[in-house]
């Protein structure tokens, strides 16, 4: 059974950096891309950053090109997405996803996701 589990989320301060971890049970990391997502209070999900098996990254939204980065340890079967600049906006609920499949796309299903962990971006 594929189980991914977020984690690292918290409250800090606008300008401040947090890295969350996405550790993937149930099946080999290596093969397959892992993307973050993240949903507002209020809002729908909204794709973020997706890392393909090859190390390919892909920007799923625009707000947070040149601020956030992702990342994959396969020998730790988990992927992480470094947040820096935060900004009151970056509130939400963040998701790491996978499909099983190797490449990035914001039309697969998405088939296996975690629980999700808050970040909380406030003075």
């Amino acid at each position: 059974q594929v189980q991914p589990v977020e984690s690292g989320g918290g409250l800090v301060q606008p300008g401040g950096s947090l890295r969350l971890s996405c550790e993937l049970s149930g099946f080999t990391l290596a093969t397959y891309a892992i993307g973050w997502f993240r949903q507002a209070p209020g809002k729908g999900r909204e794709g973020v950053l997706c890392i393909t098996a090859n190390d390919g990254i892909t920007y799923f939204a625009n707000s947070v090109k040149g601020r956030f980065t992702i990342s994959r340890d396969n020998a730790k079967n988990t992927v992480y997405l470094q947040m820096n600049s935060l900004i009151p906006e970056d509130t939400a609920v963040y998701y790491c996803a996978t499909d099983r499949r190797a490449y990035c796309s914001r039309s697969y299903i998405w088939s296996y996701w975690g629980q999700g962990t808050q970040v909380t971006v406030s003075p």
